[in-house]
Parts: C-alpha cells; structure tokens; sequence
C-alpha cells in the first residue's frame, strides 16, 4: 500500500511539473509570435494542466504495459494515440460548456475536425517517448531523496492553489460564456470585439482569458444558426446554378441539332420524311410499336418538316 500511495505522489507532482513546463512552452511559443508576455491556458497561474494530464496518462499506460511490451516505439504510439485523443476530447469539452473554438488546426494538414493534427500528434509521440524513457526515471528517484512528510505538504500546497486558482478562472470563464451567448453579432470576430468591450472595465484576470488565446473562435447558436443560413443559401444558389446551366446546355443542343439539319440537303431530308411516315405506318398497320417509338417518329418528321417549310421548298 505504501509504495502505491508513493507512486500516487510521484505521479500528482509529475503532473505539476509537466504542467508547469507545458507554460512555459507555450508562452515561449507565443512570444516568438507576437513579440510579448502572453499569460496561456485556461487557468491563471503557470501551468497547463492538459501537458500534465498528458504525461501522467502516458507514464500509467506505459507502467501498466512495461510487463508485456517496453520499448521506445511502444511508449511513442501511446503518446501518440493517447495525446491526440486527450487533446481532442479537451477542444471538444471546452468548445460544448464555453461556446468556444480555443484553437483551431483546420488549415493544418491531415487534421480532425480540426481539434487535432499530424504534426502535434508526432510531437506527442516524441516527447512522450522522451518523457517516459529518459526523463522520468531521473525524476522518480530525485523524489525518493526526499521524505514523505515532504512530499505531502508539499502536494498539499499545491492542489490548494490548483484548486483554487481553478474556481477563479470558472468564474471568470462563465462571465466570458455568457457575454458570448448574449451576444447579437453574426460571426467569432464581431462577438470577440464585444466581449473585450465588455471586460475593458474588468480586471486583468478577466481581460486575461483572450489575450490567453488571441484566435479563439466563438461558436454560439446564433453564429451557428447564421452559419447554416449561408449555408443553406449557397445550396440553393449551387442549385439554381446547375439547373441553369442544364438548361443553357439543353438550348445549346437543341440549336446545335438544327444547325446541323440546315445543313443537309432538301432532298435529304424529303427523303428522311418519306422514310419516317413509311415506318410510321408499317409499324401502325402491323400493331407493333409503342408509345415511345411512336412519338420519337411523329416529332422527327415534324421537326424535318418545319426546316422544309422555312426553306419554302416542301
């Protein structure tokens, strides 16, 4: 029992230090972008809890399977999988209670639902590798050095301010989700500029939350209804478009079977009329021809006619 709540604390401290080290990706990432301090994710302190969820969920799947397979391309699949569908289900919870796209990786090639995208899930599959093989270990036993009371108090701390920090920040992102439903505008840009107008009078911790994510996309019912309606409209235009154009290219070959019938001859098409009606009339004599072929017959030997009597020859 004691070495699994050893390995319990091993974890939970795992887990704010790759919280902590994912910040300080992600602000040295945004700074190279936009050229200042911007404070990332979803809480205020300095951590991303998603990069540390992450690393503790690849360490237990790969402690769990260490029996039967330990290898480096086994711990790099399972970041891999597990990283992509973590991020995935995050961009969905979050996009479901907030209104909100929070990143966007459609551009991306070989996206899903641009929640997720090849290149971060390879980034995944390495850095867990890395994580889990190398890092770890050395992790683990830098923990062991030091005693229980410890690591207790100082896991204690930390889930303090964690949490904390965690009903701040669901304040402040239910003040944000409800400006956004509120919101009259018709697309992401539109309810953005509203909401920091609205929070212009707020503190920074409010302001903090786009500043956190300067491409976040607002998604609400509104947008989404407005969204269908373009949609729904472009439908129906690419619609009208093609039955249009079916019907110019049906004209087109109407005046291009005309055309080429003024081209034959009179005694041509003399002889064309003669041949129909004495089909037409066989075919009535003997009982013998259907509705189809009967009509076919009629309209050609009308048709050749009417080119006739334009030539006032017949």
């Amino acid at each position: 029992m004691s070495y699994d709540l050893n390995y319990l604390y091993n974890l939970i401290l795992l887990f704010f230090l790759y919280s902590f080290l994912g910040w300080c990706m992600e602000v040295t990432l945004m700074f190279i972008n936009y050229h200042r301090f911007i404070n990332r994710g979803f809480l205020i302190g300095p951590y991303c809890p998603i990069y540390g969820s992450g690393v503790v969920l690849v360490t237990v799947l790969n402690d769990l399977l260490a029996p039967v397979e330990s290898s480096y391309g086994t711990s790099f699949l399972i970041a891999f999988i597990f990283c992509g569908i973590l991020e995935y289900l995050t961009s969905y919870f979050f996009e479901k209670r907030f209104h909100a796209r929070w990143w966007d990786y459609t551009h991306k090639p070989m996206n899903l639902n641009g929640r997720v995208w090849i290149g971060n899930l390879i980034l995944f599959g390495l850095g867990g590798m890395i994580i889990t093989r190398i890092f770890n270990p050395y992790f683990f036993k830098l923990i062991s050095k030091h005693s229980t009371s410890f690591v207790k108090i100082l896991i204690f701390i930390l889930l303090i301010i964690i949490g904390v920090d965690y009903i701040i920040s669901h304040f402040i992102m239910r003040i944000l989700k409800l400006s956004v439903e509120d919101s009259r505008a018709d697309n992401s840009e539109e309810i953005a500029k509203e909401v920091r107008q609205l929070l212009e009078n707020k503190s920074l911790l409010h302001k903090r939350i786009l500043d956190a994510y300067p491409n976040v996309e607002f998604r609400t019912a509104r947008v989404k209804a407005r969204l269908e309606k373009i949609k729904k409209n472009t439908e129906y235009l690419r619609e009208q478009a093609e039955e249009k154009l079916d019907e110019i290219n049906e004209k087109v070959k109407k005046k291009r079977e005309i055309a080429s019938k003024n081209l034959i001859t009179t005694r041509r098409l003399q002889r064309n009329i003669i041949e129909n009606q004495e089909e037409l009339i066989k075919y009535l004599l003997e009982g013998e021809i259907s509705e189809e072929r009967k009509e076919e017959l009629v309209n050609k030997i009308a048709e050749d006619k009417s080119i006739l009597d334009k030539r006032d020859i017949f």
